[in-house]
């Protein structure tokens, strides 16, 4: 299954670090098969509050996306963004091609107490 790294940052004024930053990783996850999905693009806020910018790289599986974060190619160039830019990161693992919502809806419904 699919996996994705996911940034949400915070706005940062621009800084040298963070052009290096950006100049460095792709190196550091195309090993792994990432590749940029969403990246200096705008986002179209929909309900609630998202300042900030929003990073999706996606990954043949989560251990890639694992070992992607883990490696020291990508520890090595961290420090040019946390540094400079808050924000949160997760790793998360996608759903297969055929995932079928309906069905996790009827596990829900069966797990609730009876009226």
């Amino acid at each position: 299954m699919p996996a994705y790294a996911i940034a949400h940052l915070q706005e940062a004024a621009p800084h040298p670090e963070i052009a290096e930053y950006i100049e460095r990783i792709p190196a550091t996850f195309e090993p792994y098969g990432g590749r940029f999905l969403v990246h200096a693009t705008q986002h179209e806020v929909k309900e609630g509050n998202w300042p900030g910018h929003v990073v999706l790289i996606g990954f043949p599986g989560i251990a890639e996306a694992r070992a992607w974060w883990d490696s020291p190619a990508y520890q090595e160039i961290a420090p040019l963004r946390s540094r400079r830019i808050e924000g949160d990161i997760i790793l998360v693992e996608g759903v297969p091609g055929d995932y079928d919502a309906t069905a996790t809806a009827k596990a829900m419904r069966e797990a609730l107490p009876a009226d």
